[in-house]
């Protein structure tokens, strides 16, 4: 294959990234598998305006010793230290946190407390808040102090339960969740998804997943954009709570067995070409339709543009089948902003791309098109 080809098991598919954090290691692993990365954060991590509520905090937990601990992330347990070194509590807080009982929601919030000199008594492999809050509340509650590290958005019922309880509860607010600086690229990837244009969208955070479905229906594509991701728009999530939204939504969603962007990449790697990978025997040699690539005779990718590999991909479910374009407009067309004109102009450009394998691509008159391929 020509150097300048993109190469890989991802060659031919569109994966939308919405990470803010590590975003660049995210896009970079699945560039060097071959995709085609389409880059919206959908969130972005905004410090504090004023970090007088931090200070405040922190200086509540240093009146006295605290019972419980909870870290829920790695980048915001460093935070609340640096912070705290700043002002020059950094040894009155580690001593209080390391006389207390440590929680950590995680292996990143694990890493971080571990590497600051203490240790955790419990982490649930779920890496749920709620096994978290399950495992206080089994404990004897009433005048305990319980310092809450936030994670991004305020963790209201599970302080509110532990206060119920009769705890003195402390939360900890390191950092929001904002929108991204420049909103277009997500209101065009919520776009995409609605045109298929995308095989697969990646989340790293629920609030991610929380702030895509909100411009969606922002841009009143709310059930389009559900439905997009029900049959067709691969979803992958980092791990299970993060999935939380899309599935309450009712869309399936694929997570590593470890949440790790290394293992999200790898399960992305085996999960598209199982789904969007064809091969067939035509006059040409072996043909391989993956996502919009085709691939004939081991010759270099034709990258294709999305509608054109759409309709590729029509005529491909049955080759020798005949689609009219009546159904060809149906089944590629999702938005139905299209006639059968559209339809012929796109076969035209769909020949034109596959150049000297044009013939693929058969007329039937005055029914329709058909692939000249064999499975």
């Amino acid at each position: 294959m020509d150097s300048t080809q993109p190469s890989g098991p991802l060659v031919g598919f569109t994966v939308g990234v919405t990470a803010a954090r590590r975003r660049e290691e995210l896009v970079a692993l699945l560039r060097r598998r071959g995709a085609r990365v389409v880059e919206a954060p959908a969130l972005r991590i905004l410090p504090l305006e004023d970090d007088a509520a931090l200070r405040r905090a922190t200086a509540r937990c240093l009146t006295g010793p605290l019972d419980y601990v909870v870290a829920t992330t790695g980048v915001g347990w460093r935070g609340w230290l640096s912070a705290a070194d700043g002002w020059g509590y950094g040894a009155r807080l580690a001593e209080v946190c390391r006389e207390a009982v440590v929680l950590t929601r995680g292996p990143k919030a694990t890493g971080a407390v571990r590497a600051g000199g203490l240790s955790e008594t419990f982490s649930p492999v779920s890496e749920a808040t709620d096994e978290l809050l399950t495992w206080l509340l089994a404990r004897d509650l009433p005048g305990r102090r319980i310092a809450v590290q936030e994670h991004g958005v305020p963790l209201d019922a599970f302080t509110a339960a532990l206060s119920e309880r009769g705890a003195e509860v402390i939360p900890i607010p390191v950092y929001r969740w904002g929108p991204p600086e420049d909103p277009s690229p997500l209101r065009r990837l919520v776009e995409q998804t609605v045109r298929r244009e995308l095989h697969a969208l990646t989340f790293t955070s629920a609030p991610a997943i929380t702030a895509f479905l909100a411009v969606a229906d922002e841009l009143g594509l709310h059930e389009e954009v559900l439905t997009g991701l029900r049959e067709d728009v691969l979803s992958v999530c980092v791990g299970p709570i993060c999935a939380r939204p899309l599935e309450e939504a009712g869309v399936a969603v694929l997570c590593p067995e470890r949440g790790r962007l290394g293992a999200m990449v790898r399960t992305i790697e085996a999960a598209l070409p199982a789904r969007g990978r064809r091969e067939f025997r035509s006059g040409a040699g072996v043909l391989v339709l993956q996502g919009n690539a085709v691939l004939i005779d081991g010759g270099p990718a034709v990258q294709l543009p999305p509608l054109l590999a759409a309709v590729l991909r029509a005529l491909a479910e049955q080759p020798g089948r005949v689609l009219s374009r009546a159904e060809l407009l149906r089944r590629v067309w999702v938005t139905g902003q299209a006639d059968q004109h559209a339809v012929e102009a796109a076969v035209a450009r769909l020949r034109a791309a596959l150049g000297g394998h044009a013939r693929l691509v058969r007329t039937v008159p005055k029914r329709g098109y058909s692939l000249a391929a064999a499975i």
